[in-house]
């Protein structure tokens, strides 16, 4: 490697690296906010929590490297340009292509790891990932007594406490609704003051209650009156309540009941699924005439004709039951179409149903090719710009940066909703922002070999002078 390439990597892998780490965490911030109400107040632990953020940090990082490549291309190229090293260097002999071959090289092999990482590691993952998430969303939030409050978060017991004590755990006024036995309030307890404390290595919760009263409803026929209803009532001094702490622990569900999504396959687990669906919709679409036949009824009226002096008479009992087929035989036709109307449009719809299922699939596939693919794409319009701009840090290459993303995100996602719905194949609607964006990159690439002075000022009063001019 000569020493213009290593100046040119040392240029580049400094800001790819910052870059990287600020769009990923932006990204997983944003992204963390969905489920900001479902994880706090559940005393989990740091493990947990650096955990699933580390299973989104690597979900997040096909999304954050095409934006990485594109900002730290500008900031490095432009900082080039800013400081005239660029100039020298192209003074020396060297064209633009060449100072931009060895970060096109790293771009490039960055875009093949890309790939086997998202079609390898980020499945796995999100497999990962969303399990957990699952088992936090199923886990209790923490216990938390409110003065004046029923609090139910223990299985069986509705329980208020009217005052706390500060700390120590002492409460004043307790009021609990044992249902653990069945029936409505068959077991209620009150206690003019208690304490609360944990045992057993925090996994039981122990409420010790003085001077109170229990009463208990010892009817066991629910359909009695309430006078024949007999209430025991037994005071204490002291009394002690143990509850069970273990519904509130993270329990881990086994991650294979997650699998079937098509965010945990790669591409040859996709593929298969694929390929079963779209069968699936071939099926069903040629087997509609044979499950639509039966709804058919085909009827023959017997109009019976009496022959009176050689002339055909119709009776007056044959008129009459003429007109009361022909109703009958016409709701029964309104009847028969509403429900093949109703069959078909079912029908319809469950094999749409299926396509769409399969596009969901197959998007998944081409999903990763076009993450990989946008990390180069994002180059050619990055490096390009940067020479052309001449601006380094954190100022205008962010605007543009920005600018140019958000383009690609929302073609991206016109792209894969266009491909789902079926109103584009899909490889066209995924592979369409990539298309489009790829010759603005060349023609940047055009006007920076070309020492274009594309974003100034008299470039485009010359421009507009020009065609002024091509008009008279």
């Amino acid at each position: 490697m000569k020493k213009l390439d290593k100046l040119i990597i040392r240029s580049f892998i400094g800001p790819f690296i910052l870059t990287f780490a600020v769009v990923e965490f932006i990204l997983l911030t944003q992204y963390m906010l969905k489920y900001l109400d479902e994880l706090v107040g559940k005393d989990l632990g740091a493990s947990v929590f650096g955990e699933l953020l580390f299973y989104f940090s690597i979900n997040m990082a096909p999304v954050a490297l095409p934006l990485a490549v594109l900002l730290s291309s500008l900031m490095t190229y432009g900082t080039l340009g800013e400081h005239h090293e660029l100039t020298a260097i192209k003074t020396s002999g060297v064209a633009l292509p060449r100072i931009l071959r060895p970060v096109f090289i790293f771009t490039t092999v960055l875009g093949i790891a890309a790939f086997f990482f998202n079609n390898n590691i980020v499945p796995k993952a999100n497999l990962k990932a969303y399990s957990l998430l699952w088992d936090i969303r199923q886990t209790k939030p923490t216990m938390n007594f409110k003065e004046g409050a029923f609090y139910n978060g223990l299985p069986g017991y509705s329980i208020k406490i009217n005052e706390k004590l500060g700390d120590g755990g002492a409460v004043r006024d307790v009021m609990i609704y044992d249902h653990t036995q069945g029936g409505n309030n068959s077991r209620i307890i009150l206690a003019d003051s208690g304490r609360m404390f944990t045992e057993h290595n925090d996994n039981y919760l122990v409420l010790e209650l003085f001077d109170g009263n229990i009463y208990v409803n010892q009817s066991n026929n629910t359909l009695r009156s309430s006078s024949e209803d007999q209430f025991v009532r037994q005071r204490f001094e002291e009394s002690k309540i143990m509850f069970s702490l273990s519904s509130f622990d993270l329990s881990r569900t086994r991650e294979e009941y997650f699998s079937d999504n098509k965010m945990m396959k790669n591409i040859a687990e996709l593929d298969l699924v694929t390929d079963s669906l779209t069968n699936l919709s071939q099926k069903d679409r040629s087997k509609f005439i044979t499950n639509v036949d039966p709804f058919y009824m085909y009827m023959k009226v017997d109009t019976t004709r009496t022959k009176i002096g050689g002339q055909a008479i119709i009776s007056k009992e044959l008129d009459k039951e003429l007109p009361d087929v022909k109703a009958s035989t016409l709701m029964m036709a309104k009847n028969k179409a509403r429900n093949i109307k109703t069959f078909t449009t079912s029908y319809i719809e469950r094999v749409n149903s299926t396509v769409r299922e399969a596009n969901n699939f197959e998007i998944e596939i081409w999903k990763k090719y076009t993450q990989s693919a946008s990390i180069i794409v994002m180059f050619l319009i990055g490096a390009p710009l940067g020479a052309i701009i001449k601006k380094g840090g954190l100022g205008v290459p962010v605007i543009i940066s920005i600018i140019f993303f958000i383009v690609m995100y929302v073609l991206s996602i016109l792209g894969e909703k266009w491909a789902r719905e079926g109103l584009l194949p899909v490889p066209v609607g995924m592979w369409a922002s990539n298309a489009i964006l790829i010759p603005i990159g060349l023609f940047f690439l055009y006007q920076a070999r070309n020492d274009s002075s594309l974003l100034e000022t008299d470039f485009w009063r010359k421009t507009l002078t020009r065609l002024k001019r091509n008009k008279l």
